[in-house]
């Protein structure tokens, strides 16, 4: 699979797939991206091509009933950030804007109702769609720096990746802000956190506390709420770093991180501040 990973494009025949999902999050079932962990070295390969992309896909919220909450939880926020970064993505383009926005509408509005709610049919069919719109947003656009600094904490502390997104998107979304305050604040709106009354720095500053909020509603620990110790978190920075830039992801942030900025940002996800 080594051979497979991105930059390379694995566009080669490959074996039909259908999908069936059954979490409102990844929207693996219409994107043409997945994910081999690379066990010997620690390493969530990406893996991007038409190879990776369903023939066709069955999508029924009633297969959601029974999820946990916490995997509602973490899987919801994992198909808003798939949705917030395809929108501010460096490759973002008019088709992937559509299916973001409408994705981030629907999300916003029932996310927290899901969570408290399990079996709220029509919250649960809102979070269903939204995430598939938000996986053909990312597989249109790209997805960007959470995601690249999401896979090495999920490959060397096996935190789930929804959970991972979760503990990074209130401060990496603050550290691109200033770099595409527009987007950010018409983000902000559709996901409900702001109105058309504010401006788009008041909207852009209230999408950073919303959020660090919805964290809160969400019950998402810091890393060391999780259970990662310290040392071993302080000792991977440098390697987890170099495979978050290797992953091509921060290249298509608002604001391109260096290797240092990502390892502060690491230090920033720690301490669960945004």
């Amino acid at each position: 699979m080594r051979d497979f990973k991105v930059p390379v494009q694995a566009d080669a025949p490959a074996l039909p797939v259908i999908a069936v999902p059954t979490t409102a999050g990844t929207g693996s079932e219409a994107t043409r991206f997945t994910v081999i962990t690379d066990t010997e070295r620690g390493e969530k390969m990406l893996i991007a091509g038409l190879a990776a992309l369903p023939l066709a896909a069955v999508v029924d919220y009633e297969l959601t009933f029974t999820v946990p909450r916490r995997i509602t939880a973490d899987t919801g926020v994992d198909s808003l950030t798939h949705a917030l970064e395809a929108y501010v993505s460096r490759r973002a383009n008019p088709y992937s804007d559509a299916q973001a926005l409408a994705a981030m509408r629907l999300i916003g509005a029932n996310l927290r109702t899901a969570y408290a709610q399990p079996d709220h049919a029509p919250a649960r069919e809102a979070m269903m769609l939204g995430a598939m719109q938000a996986g053909i947003a990312f597989t249109n656009s790209s997805v960007a720096l959470v995601h690249g600094m999401s896979r090495p904490i999920g490959a060397h502390f096996h935190v789930p990746h929804g959970l991972s997104n979760a503990m990074l998107l209130p401060a990496i979304t603050r550290f691109g802000l200033q770099d595409a305050e527009a987007r950010y604040a018409t983000a902000a709106r559709a996901i409900g956190f702001a109105s058309d009354a504010d401006t788009d720095a008041t909207a852009a500053e209230r999408l950073a506390e919303g959020l660090a909020q919805l964290n809160r509603d969400l019950d998402v620990p810091a890393p060391g709420a999780y259970g990662i110790n310290k040392a071993e978190w302080d000792a991977r920075l440098d390697v987890m770093a170099d495979q978050a830039l290797a992953s091509g992801s921060p290249g298509n942030n608002p604001r391109v991180p260096t290797k240092a900025e990502i390892v502060a940002l690491y230090g920033v996800v720690w301490l669960g501040n945004s």
